[in-house]
């Protein structure tokens, strides 16, 4: 199957390039692969998100019943000890962390949503069929190959056996994820890396819960960090206040702790029974659960975005803002910029060459300052809660991210 563009992951990055292309040229034939089997099946709920980037890829996203329906209508920080806890003086709370005009929202129904504009628009999407392999032609990407289906455990075909397909296009898009399968062998065949920093890594895990009336506080933000970590280990958490009754409560901890008997787990467990967040949860259900790797290393990690026939969008290149525990923009974003790239080259004739104009167009969008501001953010926290506090407080309060130097991991 022959297209003009192919993206690997239905999520948010890879959605909003499928929509910006169609937005650019309806002619542009565009096809979205998602392993899971609906959009947004893959997709943890419960997030914070800035509403910049939607909003230039749907200026009427309000009219059109984008599902973002629940404001920010208070933040708290709040540093936890074993028994109690210090809340954070608004005066004293950097940027990174205030959140009015933000939403409090379901990823998973904004994912959905985003699907059903793509689809609107004539893009191709393809629920449960994963890319296995990607499709090479001399030294350029030339597509992807999905696996096949119906093989029984024992590798044997079955009734329903249905072999792979191949999609040829001109430029492939991968938006997988975090540390994502096909994303990791184009690392180890480009040399993508080469001229940024080691990347580094986290762990998220998260619990949506139903809580009583009484306990819910529609649009409440809650960060906070110590206990039940101990300084040395990089982490955070955070409890947010969602609609219908719903809190999402979840917990991060860097993979470069040094204690080798941290269960990130156990010490989500923990967290949930002190006294600042059992408030909220008691009473309540856990609905679902999750967990997923983030990566973490900001702008300094970023690695290069394109190679022949194809580039890295969202999480797969590493857009997340860690300063303020946000991708979803940055992915959104990303994926616009890839587009728009792609579209120009394609009515220009080309295929199969590097979209240098992608990582052009990113150097001067919002999205480069923004993630600039952040970039000390995790390199002053990795050196411990108390110092990482204090400095990120001089960098972001102070010196509003614009610090004449940049810190490396």
């Amino acid at each position: 199957m022959q297209y003009d563009v192919v993206i690997v992951g239905g999520g948010p990055a890879g959605l909003a390039a499928a929509i910006r292309l169609k937005q650019r040229s309806a002619e542009l034939s565009v096809c979205v692969l998602e392993k899971g089997s609906e959009i947004g099946a893959h997709i943890l709920s419960g997030a914070v998100m800035d509403p910049r980037a939607l909003a230039e890829l749907f200026p009427d996203w309000k009219e059109q019943g984008a599902p973002l329906n629940t404001a920010v209508s208070e933040d708290r920080f709040l540093f936890l000890t074993e028994s109690g806890c210090f809340k954070t003086p608004g005066l004293l709370l950097p940027a990174c962390f205030r959140n009015h005009g933000n939403y409090v929202i379901s990823l998973g129904n904004l994912t959905r949503w985003l699907g059903k504009q793509a689809e609107g628009l004539g893009v191709e999407i393809f629920p449960g069929f994963a890319a296995a392999e990607i499709l090479y032609e001399g030294a350029r990407v030339k597509g992807v190959a999905t696996g096949e289906l119906g093989i029984s455990r024992k590798g044997e075909k079955t009734a329903a056996y249905q072999p792979g397909m191949e999609l040829h296009a001109k430029y492939t898009f991968f938006a997988e994820g975090s540390r994502g399968h096909l994303g990791r062998q184009l690392f180890a065949r480009f040399p993508l890396q080469r001229d940024a920093d080691p990347q580094v890594y986290g762990i998220g895990l998260k619990e949506l819960w139903e809580v009583k009336a009484e306990r819910h506080q529609p649009g409440l933000v809650l960060h906070s960090a110590g206990w039940p970590l101990d300084a040395d280990t990089y982490g955070g958490s955070f409890l947010y206040h969602m609609e219908d009754r719903q809190v999402a409560v979840g917990f991060v901890v860097g993979l470069g702790y040094s204690n080798p008997f941290l269960s990130p787990y156990e010490e989500f467990q923990r967290f949930k029974t002190h006294p600042a967040i059992r408030q909220f949860l008691q009473g309540g259900k856990r609905i679902c659960y999750g967990s997923r790797a983030i990566t973490a290393g900001g702008l300094q990690s970023l690695p290069k975005l394109i190679f022949p026939g194809g580039a890295l969008l969202g999480d797969e290149a590493g857009f997340l803002n860690a300063s303020r525990i946000k991708g979803s923009h940055c992915a959104i974003k990303s994926g616009m910029l890839a587009a728009e790239a792609a579209s120009q080259a394609i009515q220009a004739g080309r295929a199969g060459d590097e979209l240098a104009a992608y990582p052009e167009a990113f150097r001067s969008s919002w999205l480069y300052e923004e993630l600039y501001r952040a970039r000390n953010f995790k390199p002053w926290m990795s050196k411990g809660l108390y110092t990482g506090s204090l400095m990120v407080g001089v960098d972001q309060v102070l010196l509003r991210g614009k610090a004449p130097w940049t810190l490396h991991h």
